[in-house]
């Protein structure tokens, strides 16, 4: 499971800012006034040598206002669930007594601590440290997050404090087959899903949304294949996740899709594809997870209802659209065939080893049947392609002017190596280089050969007369 890390601090020191910067996203609302986050936030930082959750707090104003002590309690969650904590700092405001007593206690909570002084861009970086050296944390560093100045030396000093990834990765290698995630809003069928795979009752199954806290790792060997099965919390829309425990589980589930290699999605085929579903779908493409989308109690609609459901699962979803769609009855078995069919498939093709010569001949016939628009009056040209990773695939186009290629020619791209690869079920990632041009400062080379070759011809004239 993936480290927890903490942003912890007063209100306006720039801890939301700082979270989008180690994210690389603007999930988190930034505005230059106090007491603008209030619940917390998780994202995932993929920056450093092993990727860890970054939890995004409210401030800490120690006022007994009942918003903030609600923002407080979120607060105290988060520090409850850490790995490591980042107390952030205002350098332009200098330290405070507020400072002080986060730092009291974050102490108490005995769990690693660093202190990142933000907003030193402008000022005098020593100058800054030291008044903040008073708080006698060794682990002290200088960041301007606006900028994303001082987040490597942040990185370094975490990586220091998190489990080392040689961990992570033996844990994982214990668990064998292909590790299914089983996602969801609460009460769509997760548990019964899972107790239907297995043919017995192996997860607690109730009517009260929320049963599941923890994600539960089952193994399942079934048709001669292994997998293991992980049932997860079903994750709420933020304003409605209230409850201390199941604040836990956003977390929880979020750590089992990084540890996961297929991504189930469970909806209510009743009530269609909802705005959380899509959110979900947003965590699953952020991963990098191959994708099944599972419509659950399809044996509860007529036939009109199940027309409107396949309609409106085609529109909403056709930005995921190389994602099979399955319909199950989680309760009385029917669809489960087909839907192990389709996390095969899927895993089959987010682990697919690609090569380099049949990238860079598919790349060169997608070229040849459409280029991409042209830059400044030149077409971008496209020279060669390599594999980069998997899971998900990843492509490495190398060429010239890649970097002004439209997105639409992006996604040609991607469906053409789709299409030709059979990569159905995975996200396909398409990343462009742009090669040195091996002529480059030839011209001045050559002439200034030329005026060798000239001043010695004149030379050789002049000694001659």
């Amino acid at each position: 499971m993936l480290p927890v890390v903490a942003l912890v601090g007063r209100p306006n020191v720039g801890k939301s800012t700082l979270f989008n910067a180690l994210t690389r996203s603007r999930d988190a609302l930034v505005a230059d006034l106090p007491g603008v986050t209030r619940d917390r936030h998780y994202g995932v930082c993929r920056l450093g040598a092993s990727p860890f959750v970054v939890v995004d707090t409210g401030g800490l104003s120690g006022r007994d206002v009942d918003i903030d002590v609600l923002t407080a309690r979120q607060v105290r969650l988060a520090i409850a669930e850490a790995t490591v904590l980042v107390l952030v700092t205002d350098a332009r405001e200098g330290l405070l007594p507020q400072d002080r007593s986060v730092l009291d206690e974050l102490r108490r909570s005995g769990k690693p601590l660093l202190i990142a002084v933000n907003k030193t861009d402008g000022l005098d970086e020593q100058d800054a440290l030291a008044e903040f050296a008073a708080l006698g944390v060794a682990a002290t560093l200088p960041l301007a997050a606006a900028h994303s100045r001082g987040v490597d030396g942040l990185l370094e000093a975490l990586a220091a404090q998190l489990p080392p990834a040689a961990e992570a990765e033996a844990e994982a290698s214990v668990d064998e087959g292909v590790r299914v995630a089983i996602l969801g809003r609460p009460n769509v069928g997760k548990s019964t899903l899972v107790n239907r795979l297995l043919g017995e009752d192996r997860l607690v199954v109730s009517a009260v949304a929320g049963t599941t806290r923890d994600p539960i790792r089952v193994p399942l060997e079934r048709d001669g294949h292994r997998y293991v099965l992980i049932d997860t919390a079903g994750v709420r829309r933020r304003g409605r996740v209230e409850e201390a425990l199941e604040k836990f589980s956003v977390i929880k589930t979020l750590q089992s899709l990084e540890a996961a290699e297929v991504a189930v999605l469970l909806i209510d085929a009743s009530e269609g594809i909802t705005d959380q579903d899509l959110a979900l779908i947003g965590h699953v493409l952020d991963a990098g997870r191959a994708l099944v989308i599972a419509a659950n109690k399809w044996d509860g609609l007529d036939a009109y209802q199940r027309q409107q459901c396949r309609s409106g699962l085609e529109r909403r979803l056709d930005f995921v659209a190389w994602s099979k769609t399955v319909f199950v009855s989680a309760l009385h078995g029917s669809g489960l065939r087909e839907l192990m069919r389709a996390v095969d498939r899927a895993h089959v093709a987010s682990t697919r080893e690609l090569t380099a010569s049949a990238l860079t001949r598919a790349l060169e016939q997608a070229y040849a049947g459409h280029q991409p628009p042209l830059v400044r009056g030149h077409a971008p040209k496209l020279r060669y392609a390599h594999p980069g990773g998997r899971n998900p695939p990843t492509i490495v186009i190398h060429g010239s002017r890649t970097a002004h290629i439209a997105d639409s020619y992006r996604r040609y791209l991607e469906n053409f190596f789709r299409k030709r690869f059979k990569l159905e079920g995975t996200p396909v990632r398409i990343e462009f280089h742009d090669g040195e041009n091996p002529y480059a400062g030839r011209r001045n080379v050559l002439s200034e050969r030329q005026q060798q070759k000239r001043r010695r011809l004149l030379q050789h004239v002049r000694g001659k007369h």
